[in-house]
């Protein structure tokens, strides 16, 4: 039975290619595959996708449209306060960043190839959401002040790090939690007194 229904084959290989990704990694998703999948000659894809790499940049820029959607609602369920605002969408990242691995990774693969500014302007929006939290911080005080973007990158270094410890095998799940909220509580103090 075909998963395909008139109008949304691009929805379809969307789903289909990330689950792919979930289970083989980046190096066994084909195009034809996906057609096969969704009941539809191997040529049908390609009205949505010219190749292979324009469904890899149209399931990254996805991603980063999902990653702005968790981190705004985590972002929003903590209230109008720094610290929990923090605190929710640092972990917020984390969850997508460790529940998605391999769309995270496609995700900041694409940076150098021929879509990288379309991926740019696809992260921008969760990265704005960042940017925004340092800003607060800054104007309550609690952060130092400075270029936000510059204090904003010692935080996201550390998230992705710890998200890459965790996908690597590293760090064990059940200390996910701790260790994010000890890295934001780490990250305001030492912002706070490095001056």
């Amino acid at each position: 039975m075909s998963s395909y229904h008139h109008g949304n084959l691009r929805a379809t290989l969307l789903a289909a290619a990330e689950r792919s990704l979930r289970q083989h990694g980046v190096d066994q998703l084909s195009l034809r595959e996906l057609a096969r999948e969704a009941g539809v000659s191997h040529a049908a894809p390609r009205r949505h996708f010219p190749d292979r790499q324009a469904l890899l940049d149209a399931l990254a820029e996805d991603g980063f449209a999902r990653l702005d959607a968790q981190l705004r609602a985590a972002h929003t369920a903590a209230g109008a306060e720094f610290a929990p605002r923090l605190h929710a969408t640092a972990a917020a990242y984390l969850r997508f960043a460790t529940e998605d691995a391999a769309l995270l990774e496609l995700m900041f693969a694409g940076k150098h190839g021929e879509s990288a500014e379309r991926l740019m302007e696809a992260a921008a929006a969760p990265f704005g959401l960042l940017n925004d939290l340092i800003v607060q911080g800054q104007a309550e005080g609690v952060l130092e002040p400075g270029d936000p973007e510059r204090v904003g990158i010692v935080l996201f270094a550390t998230m992705h790090g710890i998200a890459a410890l965790s996908n690597g095998n590293l760090l064990a799940p059940h200390l996910l939690d701790g260790i994010t909220a000890i890295a934001v509580d780490q990250f305001i103090r030492g912002s706070r007194h490095s001056r």
